[in-house]
């Protein structure tokens, strides 16, 4: 069994909506978190509160620290993120939360990216050649994310996309702390599936939280 020290180290950068609830889903796991944010009073607010866990770090010394950096920030701020922190990021695993879309004008969203691309395939362009990009977390919205976890008697599918199988484990390990089912869609280039408007996000095709018995169930019957 592994013990808490053995725990791949989580820095979350931002914390906004599903930031804090990604932490809490962790925490509640008994998986320690690093927070940081621009906003370093307020991260020190949120770990103070979300207990011994979790600690606040300014962001470069938090990238540093971890083995696993989540930004959780808009897709367009990301570009400059991974730009800015190029050199922290190096041999890092990214977890990538985005949605690439925005407001239409006529109270929905649109994507803001070509039909055929994904938020994970570019940005894994733009990460230092020794860091990983890993798609997860952001096929749910911060409300499901919250009351889907820990979901009894069977756990909810968290599903995750990534090229390097050797990444795997760990964040199977985080997704299973954050308390859901890891389901491993394939590579990348399957991350759209996975992102707003795909055919396996909760705001997509699927349109919902499902355990893994319905996921079977329903692929079965598509």
């Amino acid at each position: 069994m592994k013990t808490e020290n053995s725990k791949t180290k989580v820095a979350i950068i931002g914390i906004g909506k599903i930031g804090e609830v990604i932490a809490s889903n962790l925490i509640r796991g008994n998986h320690a978190v690093i927070l940081a944010s621009r906003d370093i009073a307020k991260a020190k607010s949120v770990a103070e509160k979300l207990g011994h866990l979790a600690v606040a770090r300014e962001t470069r010394v938090a990238i540093k620290e971890a083995d696993i950096v989540i930004p959780t920030i808009y897709f367009n701020s990301l570009k400059e993120f991974i730009k800015t922190y190029s050199e922290e990021l190096d041999g890092k695993i990214l977890v990538d939360v985005s949605n690439p879309i925005a407001p239409d004008g006529k109270g929905g969203f649109k994507k803001i990216i070509g039909e055929d691309e994904s938020a994970g395939m570019i940005l894994a362009g733009l990460l230092p050649k020794n860091s990983k990009l890993v798609k997860t977390f952001g096929t749910l919205g911060a409300g499901s994310l919250s009351s889907g976890a820990f979901n009894e008697p069977e756990r909810k599918v968290m599903f995750y996309a990534s090229d390097s199988i050797n990444t795997n484990p760990q964040i199977e390990q985080l997704i299973t702390s954050s308390g859901f089912t890891p389901y491993h869609v394939g590579g990348l280039d399957q991350s759209g599936r996975i992102e707003v408007f795909g055919d396996l996000h909760e705001f997509g095709a699927l349109g919902k939280t499902v355990t893994l018995t319905e996921f079977k169930k329903e692929s079965i019957n598509a």
